[in-house]
């Protein structure tokens, strides 16, 4: 049994206790994970030799309870600061410098982020996307004919995707995580994401975008307890180019698992000034139109 009250304190700030991260896994899917590039490089090489179960519709099968690789305290290298949180590198494998590519305005704003304003999560909105993935707590994946469900126990997050072919919602309706369509390639599952609101953050570090985001996730198994995923990352309003993040679900085979509902408070504004979030990160800055 899990002792949840600690892990849900640490959850809703984003940390992870020390005795997790001492708990690291060195490998993933037969790959290394220390360095999030060289990760990604082995993956996109094993899923090639990977043959994933089926659901009785054919499809691989994604089903299950998971954990995140990589934790969302900074998706950029980071050292160990005084909230405890552990260092970590970058999961950005694509720019020189695995840094998100800002544009100057943007990287102006960023740099005052989180001195500035308080994170999303701590008002327990949903994370956004692509943070569902790297997000505090359990993952759990449902598979149905025309539906995969993603649920997170942080704040009971939940994300319906159709996987049969139909439009996005109208571009005046804009959500949390998004508007989600799946479909499959081969072995793995694609999802494109529009019509996000730009009131979450990517982190805890203030990494965020706008309501122009355009994400492609990838999700693709590389060994029956190990998926691979990449998101790859567009968004004109606030980065000078698209850019690519990865991470990796680990399959949670713990005996007697439960997946709890943790009744985060929608709104709650637990800390000063919690409000001040989402848009509002942009008065006094006038992010230019293109």
């Amino acid at each position: 049994m899990r002792l949840i009250l600690p892990a849900v304190v640490l959850a809703l700030a984003g940390f992870a206790p020390p005795a997790l991260a001492q708990q690291a896994p060195r490998m993933a899917g037969g790959c290394p994970v220390a360095d999030p590039a060289t990760f990604h490089a082995c993956a996109l090489e094993k899923v090639k030799a990977f043959n994933p179960p089926r659901t009785p519709d054919g499809v691989p099968n994604i089903s299950g309870y998971w954990e995140r690789l990589y934790l969302s305290q900074d998706i950029e290298e980071h050292d160990r600061d005084a909230f405890n949180t552990q260092a970590g590198p970058s999961i950005v494998v694509d720019t020189p410098d695995r840094k998100v590519p800002y544009q100057p305005w943007a990287l102006e704003l960023k740099k005052k982020m989180v001195s500035t304003y308080i994170s999303p999560l701590a008002s327990c909105f949903s994370t956004g996307i692509p943070r569902y993935v790297i997000a505090p707590g359990p993952h759990q994946i449902i598979q149905t004919p025309g539906y995969v469900i993603y649920l997170l126990e942080f704040a009971h997050s939940h994300r319906v995707i159709p996987t049969t072919a139909r439009p996005h919602v109208g571009s005046s309706i804009r959500l949390f995580n998004g508007d989600s369509r799946g479909r499959w390639e081969g072995t793995t599952f694609v999802v494109d994401v529009t019509n996000a609101n730009g009131l979450t953050w990517i982190d805890n570090a203030g990494n965020f975008y706008s309501d122009r985001l355009h994400v492609v996730e990838r999700y693709t198994m590389m060994d029956a307890d190990t998926i691979h995923y990449e998101a790859r990352i567009e968004d004109p309003q606030v980065y000078s180019r698209p850019w690519t993040m990865v991470s990796a679900l680990l399959r949670n085979k713990e005996s007697g698992f439960q997946f709890f509902e943790q009744a985060c408070h929608e709104g709650n504004r637990s800390v000063e000034g919690s409000e001040r979030i989402g848009m509002k990160m942009y008065q006094g800055v006038t992010p230019p139109r293109r």
